[in-house]
């Protein structure tokens, strides 16, 4: 992901209910959620979600599909992924030991280095991956 895009998403999601809209498709996953539906959930009146929904798919945040007369829109996983890859790209590289899981798997691969240790606790069993959203 180039920065330029990474500051649009983030501007995106810098904002109350752009926020609340994307955590909520992000939620509903794959299938999405029409417009009404959104509209509903959290209160927004359908010319300001109308807004903020543009402002999401222009920063490539979420995907629209029509489906006869309703409008189905989706959190785009592979966008949100790359912004996370984006902003932990470079974790753990100032050549300490790395204590904390904040590499996606795109970045380990381009840095080995970068691999986290994990850490367990005494008593508690070994840590497991993190869903990424």
């Amino acid at each position: 992901m180039e920065t330029k895009n990474a500051v649009v998403a983030l501007a995106a999601l810098a904002q109350d209910t752009r926020l609340a809209v994307f955590r909520l498709l992000v939620e509903a996953g794959p299938p999405g959620m029409p417009a009404g539906g959104i509209a509903d959930r959290l209160g927004i009146a359908a010319p300001t979600l109308s807004f903020h929904l543009k402002e999401l798919a222009h920063a490539g945040l979420v995907g629209a599909e029509p489906r006869g007369r309703f409008i189905v829109y989706r959190a785009d996983f592979d966008a949100i992924n790359a912004l996370v890859g984006y902003l932990t790209e470079n974790c753990c590289r100032a050549g300490g030991a790395c204590t904390i899981e904040c590499v996606p798997a795109a970045a380990k691969s381009r840095a080995p280095s970068a691999q986290p240790r994990r850490r367990a606790s005494a008593g508690a069993p070994a840590a497991t991956s993190r869903r990424r959203v």
